[in-house]
């Protein structure tokens, strides 16, 4: 897919050249991947997120302990109990178990929401820094630097783009309008195209709670 997108450029190239010989072809690229995490915004995100996961994490693992004491006692002692005792504990290391599981997973899953929601909402406002920038200063084009194979450094844009986006003072979301909404001002939209999607805002977490069933790790952000 790739290598594709970068024999696409070039023939867009090869023919605006064709096309317009006589005006000057402007062309920039952008970090994404460090707009994202060096602005603001991004900071923000990942300070909060990472306290929203140290939450997380410390609730899953005092479910876990209640369920591990459990099934310790349940190991050592269950041969000794009588039938109703053992089934009392049986019982309840079943249903603290299953919700452990059901908590673990869907804590999982929202914080995996959340995050590609706050990251998605601040690319599409550097996408909105971004063709600022270009119509400003009459760029061709500015590409995303994950789509090339090579660019020399001085038509990289991305301490712009980071500076212009932080000087803004916008919360999260409110540059970039809805997702897959049109561009203002014509052009493509930043990102619009199939590409790599950005990794997460967030930090990457420590090891989650270890899940009591399976081989899952998760690490709730990618």
């Amino acid at each position: 897919m790739r290598y594709r997108l970068i024999i696409g450029v070039v023939t867009l190239l090869a023919m605006a050249s064709a096309t317009t010989a006589r005006a000057d072809i402007k062309l920039a690229y952008v970090d994404i991947q460090r707009a994202l995490n060096d602005c603001r915004n991004g900071k923000s995100a990942k300070e909060e997120f990472r306290g929203r996961l140290e939450r997380v994490q410390s609730q899953l693992q005092g479910e876990q302990s209640e369920v591990q004491r459990l099934k310790d006692e349940l190991d050592k002692k269950g041969p000794l109990m009588q039938p109703d005792q053992l089934q009392s504990i049986q019982q309840q290391y079943t249903r603290k178990l299953r919700d452990f599981q059901d908590d673990y997973k869907n804590t999982r899953d929202s914080l995996q929401e959340k995050d590609n929601e706050i990251t998605g909402a601040i690319v599409r406002d550097l996408a909105a820094i971004v063709r600022q920038i270009g119509q400003k200063n009459g760029y061709t084009m500015v590409m995303e630097k994950g789509n090339l194979l090579w660019a020399v450094p001085s038509v990289d844009i991305t301490n712009d783009v980071i500076r212009d986006y932080d000087a803004t003072g916008a919360k999260a979301g409110t540059l970039g309008g809805a997702a897959g909404a049109a561009p203002a001002g014509g052009g493509s939209a930043f990102g619009s195209g199939p590409r790599q999607q950005p990794r997460s805002s967030a930090a990457e977490p420590p090891p989650a709670v270890a899940a009591p069933s399976d081989q899952e790790r998760s690490t709730i952000s990618k």
